[in-house]
């Protein structure tokens, strides 16, 4: 029986394959389509310009502020014992469709190339009213890719209509990613502490960086939080008692806007500078010692000014580990503008750029010291390849893989295609 299970499974996995190959090939012959005007969607940034003038470093100068340790027991004493991933796996909301399985419209959010290898897209009823945002792994939390016996998709989503207390809500996906033919997902609302521990309020901001690290995870802000970086401990994950609509203590217990787990932050980090870049998304470099973290920085979709990349190291020892040391180690300045995602790794920056409307394809180049470079696709050199809506990449270091999310559609791709299709 497993042997036969295991056969069929194969015959699967090809077929999808074949089915995102498919999907890729009608999108690029839409891609060739564009005219050689239409596809130019920026300049050629050329290298990465060093920042290293203290006017420029200084300001990205961390500053963290921690929970009080008796605010985060009190919250736990009124909603009960913390739970672990490996229960919020095991308590699952939903599951993910394959992509064979996802409606046309649903699929047009893949890119054209490199084209996906994996992807599943969200049911809409769950979704209905939220706007995805960033992707982090359980290949960012451990180098052998597993927290404990678990491998997990973290998936981050902001609520983007209701009522005025609902919008700009953020909630987190816990994602079961063990057995690919079946990703089960459950859902937990991002919070913060507040009255010493006795009650919690909902993040206020968009999710478009997060870093899982370790059992922290590390998630960007907007303007409505002050730009900060929180942190979240997943060894403090609390259950919700009251199903509703409200979020924070209720009567008879509490709730999380229909969330069944809570997730409150730790801790936070902020740049206290005068005119400091507010990060927009975060990814995890496991190629530089110590690990680190690399940011690129949020801008109006009407700016068209230069864009700044930094990064910062993660601390060493036991007093240090996990832990974000406060002065950048590397500041940069890219020509590209619209950038939405980033990715570092050896000597290259990946940078998904946004090239107009949602629903127009993006861009997806590769930048260092020495120039840069788009992936393309189609036979006129389009380079509007990428999909325009994909807001994080986060690398799987230990399968090679690429995770991104864009519309409904969870997806993945090796790095050496990404490395692949890029136009010489």
């Amino acid at each position: 029986m497993r042997h036969r299970g295991r056969h069929r499974r194969r015959r699967r996995g090809r077929a999808l394959r074949a089915g995102l190959a498919g999907t890729a090939l009608a999108l690029t012959a839409a891609a060739t389509m564009i005219s050689a005007s239409q596809a130019t969607d920026a300049d050629d940034p050329g290298a990465l310009k060093p920042l290293t003038a203290s006017t420029e470093t200084t300001p990205l100068r961390l500053t963290g502020y921690d929970v009080p340790g008796t605010a985060l027991d009190r919250l736990a004493d009124g909603m009960g014992r913390p739970v672990g991933v490996g229960a919020v796996l095991a308590d699952p909301d939903g599951s993910l469709s394959d992509a064979e399985d996802c409606t046309e419209d649903d699929r047009r959010a893949l890119p054209v190339e490199p084209a996906a290898t994996q992807a599943y897209c969200w049911p809409g009823g769950d979704t209905d009213g939220w706007r995805p945002g960033a992707v982090t792994t359980s290949g960012d939390a451990d180098e052998d890719g597993r927290w404990g016996p678990h491998r997990v998709i973290l998936s981050g989503w902001s609520r983007s209509s209701g009522s005025a207390a609902e919008q700009g809500l953020a909630r987190v996906a816990f994602v079961n990613a063990g057995d690919t033919g079946e990703l089960r997902y459950t859902w937990a609302l991002l919070t913060v502490p507040v009255d010493g521990g006795r009650d919690f309020r909902g993040l206020g901001s968009t999710v478009s960086g997060m870093v899982w690290y370790q059992n922290r995870l590390l998630v960007t802000t907007g303007r409505g939080e002050g730009g900060a970086l929180y942190v979240y401990d997943l060894d403090r994950v609390q259950r919700a008692t009251v199903e509703g609509t409200s979020v924070g203590r209720v009567p008879g217990g509490w709730s999380a806007a229909g969330a069944r787990y809570v997730l409150p932050a730790v801790a936070s980090y902020r740049t206290t500078g005068a005119g400091a870049p507010r990060p927009g998304g975060i990814a995890l470099d496991r190629s530089t010692a110590p690990d680190s973290l690399v940011a690129y920085e949020a801008t109006s979709e009407d700016e068209e000014g230069p864009t700044r990349l930094w990064r910062y190291a993660f601390g060493v020892g036991p007093q240090r580990a996990g832990l974000l040391e406060a002065d950048p180690v590397a500041v940069y300045e890219t020509e590209l503008t619209h950038v939405r995602s980033v990715l570092s790794y050896r000597s290259g920056w990946y940078l998904g750029r946004m090239t107009g409307a949602p629903d127009e394809r993006g861009t997806l180049w590769r930048q260092d010291t020495d120039g840069a470079r788009p992936t393309r696709c189609g036979a006129d050199e389009t380079h509007r390849c990428w999909s325009g809506e994909a807001t994080s990449l986060s690398y799987w270091q230990e399968t090679g893989e690429v995770w991104s999310q864009s519309g409904r559609m969870l997806f993945a791709l090796p790095l050496a295609s990404v490395d692949r299709s890029l136009d010489d």
